[in-house]
């Protein structure tokens, strides 16, 4: 007896308009998460391909997220609640004007954020400098860019911020540049101006494999002399190492390698 009165009760609750309704909104806005995700995920697949012309900025990836959300909101005011979304949006128009006025900076921050997205003037593992920060791009969202700096703090740059600045892309992080001076005479007494192509071979052969006891050795090195003057042979070795963070390793190694023929 107890039974039937409480299954009659709860017969009752779920037969009743509004629960049905508040069921089915949360079975869509469940549906809504659900298709979300999935998107998102393959949003972000597509976005980390090596063949993809956009890049992989958690922008492109909040805005389609945004978008289903919205589409789902619609779809659950409509259909379980009998708001048309189109009527409310226009109601609320006075008022999103005023809200628009208070969110300024928001909205010009997510303008400046998919403006720098799409016409690819930043995008993560770019080294840029704005201002007095500088570093390498981890990642433009709608209202903020994250850079790494050279001490591994994280730095966030509003969007609008860099869209009013002078933004220079840098070279890359991981490039290393070490300056190098070697006597003009080699311990037998001769000339090394008489073998430049050998002394470029050497130092190249140096710095290869200073540097990838640290990092290994992604572009170069390479060689360019400067300079011959009585403090001797003046240039510079350039390569690029895997690992950005070992850049200042990479060149002690190299420094440490080249103080041989000093």
């Amino acid at each position: 007896m107890v039974w039937e009165v409480v299954l009659d009760g709860l017969f009752k609750f779920f037969a009743h308009p509004f629960v049905q309704s508040l069921l089915w909104a949360i079975a869509l806005a469940f549906a809504t998460h659900v298709i979300s995700s999935i998107a998102a995920r393959a949003l972000q697949h597509f976005l980390n391909r090596d063949d993809n012309p956009l890049p992989s900025s958690s922008i492109i990836v909040n805005i389609v997220r945004g978008v289903i959300w919205a589409t789902g909101a619609s779809i659950i005011l409509d259909a379980c609640f009998g708001v048309n979304a189109n009527a409310l949006v226009a109601a609320l128009g006075v008022g999103g004007i005023a809200v628009s006025l208070g969110f300024q900076d928001t909205l010009s921050n997510l303008i400046g954020g998919l403006q720098m997205t799409f016409m690819g003037i930043v995008k993560p593992g770019d080294n840029i400098e704005v201002g007095a920060e500088a570093g390498v791009v981890q990642d433009v969202t709608w209202r903020h860019t994250t850079i790494r700096d050279a001490m591994g703090q994280t730095v966030i740059i509003p969007n609008s911020i860099i869209s009013k600045t002078a933004l220079v892309h840098l070279l890359p992080a991981s490039r290393v540049s070490v300056p190098f001076a070697v006597p003009r005479l080699r311990e037998d007494g001769s000339a090394r101006a008489s073998d430049m192509d050998g002394l470029a071979d050497e130092l190249t052969q140096l710095a290869r494999t200073a540097a990838s006891s640290v990092s290994p050795v992604i572009d170069g090195p390479r060689v360019l002399f400067s300079e011959i003057s009585e403090l001797g042979i003046k240039g510079k070795i350039i390569l690029q190492v895997e690992d950005a963070a070992k850049t200042s390793a990479a060149a002690d190694a190299i420094v440490r390698a080249i103080a041989a023929l000093v």
